[in-house]
């Protein structure tokens, strides 16, 4: 051994100093970590600081509406539907407050009660709500509403974007127990146009039980980006792809498959998303979707360039609100008069 080299278990002036600092500097880093936990109330101590959320971790309730559950219509039409026995029924899901939805619509596509020779009734769906500034009760507004028009269903549910999938089904359970005369329904958006004389032309050639068509989604994957407004996480839904659906905008059913519908929700995880739910209940029935009889007719966007006939050549149309409605029905009647 070297004269001038201390041994390693010799404690020189120097050796004793540096491993005194090393300590201070780890006593203070320590300290400083627990002040940083102590005084932050969004971090955890310790496990949040070291690892991420994965996105198979979140709950699933968040995703999961509470359905089945008994709920109730606070306004009906309990007699209408058997009264009138209807080839087709338009049901209509749309917020208490957009009273200018409903009247755009009852003076557009819904004002033609005979179409092709074919009686077709409408009815608004409705959830609870309050008026748009969120101060007053619209009761009373709805009472009024219904009395003149007799075309609300309002139902006791929260009206939001979360329990579409509650909306939907509601609307399910009142088709199966209030029209057994009648042959189809189409659920439709109040953001839609809706050419009804097409639609009844194509269903006077369509099938008369297990049929659901609209545009039909196949092989879609499941959005996990929590940033999606249709996200789900592993735990709520575990398969990569959903099964085929029609998309919400529009789809229209024998009344046949209501009552299947709702009997099969009983064994079918109820997710947010409404219309993958119709599709989860269709794929446990074992019933498959129909396509349309071509291409086109069931549109979710104008065209760039549409043709001079499009709104007499299509079934369904998303539009950006209730004023360009109002325009393009003026559009589809010209069209139609002039033998498009």
């Amino acid at each position: 051994m070297r004269e001038n080299s201390a041994p390693k278990c010799e404690k020189t002036p120097w050796t004793r100093a540096r491993r005194w600092f090393c300590c201070l500097m780890a006593f203070l880093m320590m300290g400083t970590l627990l002040v940083i936990f102590n005084s932050s109330p969004q971090v955890s101590w310790p496990f949040n600081f070291w690892t991420t959320r994965s996105v198979g971790s979140i709950p699933a309730a968040d995703y999961i509406v509470a359905y089945p559950h008994q709920y109730r219509f606070l306004l009906d039409e309990p007699n209408r539907c058997q009264q009138e026995r209807p080839f087709l029924v338009l049901m209509i899901p749309v917020a208490a407050h957009n009273k200018m939805a409903r009247d755009v619509i009852r003076n557009t596509w819904v004002k033609e009660t005979t179409v092709l020779n074919r009686v077709v009734s409408h009815y608004f769906l409705l959830g609870q709500s309050k008026a748009e500034d969120g101060t007053e009760p619209l009761e009373e507004q709805m009472i009024l509403e219904s009395k003149i028009h007799r075309d609300i269903l309002q139902s006791d549910f929260l009206d939001s974007y979360n329990n579409l999938t509650i909306k939907t089904m509601v609307m399910f359970e009142w088709l199966s127990s209030h029209c057994p005369n009648t042959s189809y329904a189409m659920k439709v958006d109040s953001d839609m146009f809706l050419n009804v004389h097409n639609l009844v032309d194509m269903l006077l050639k369509a099938p008369r039980h297990l049929y659901m068509t609209g545009m039909v989604v196949r092989d879609a994957s499941v959005l996990r980006d929590h940033n999606s407004k249709w996200f789900l996480p592993i735990s709520a839904f575990p398969d990569s792809t959903y099964p085929p659906y029609a998309l919400g905008m529009g789809y229209v059913f024998s009344l046949d498959l209501p009552k299947k519908i709702v009997e099969a929700s009983a064994h079918v995880k109820a997710v947010y998303i409404e219309d993958v739910y119709v599709g989860l209940c269709m794929k446990h029935l074992g019933i498959t979707l129909t396509d349309p009889p071509h291409h086109g007719l069931f549109r979710t966007t104008i065209p760039y360039l549409p043709s001079s006939c499009y709104w007499s050549s299509v079934i369904t149309t998303i539009l950006q609100n209730s004023i360009q409605l109002s325009d393009v029905w003026g559009t589809y009647q010209t069209q139609a008069q002039s033998g498009c």
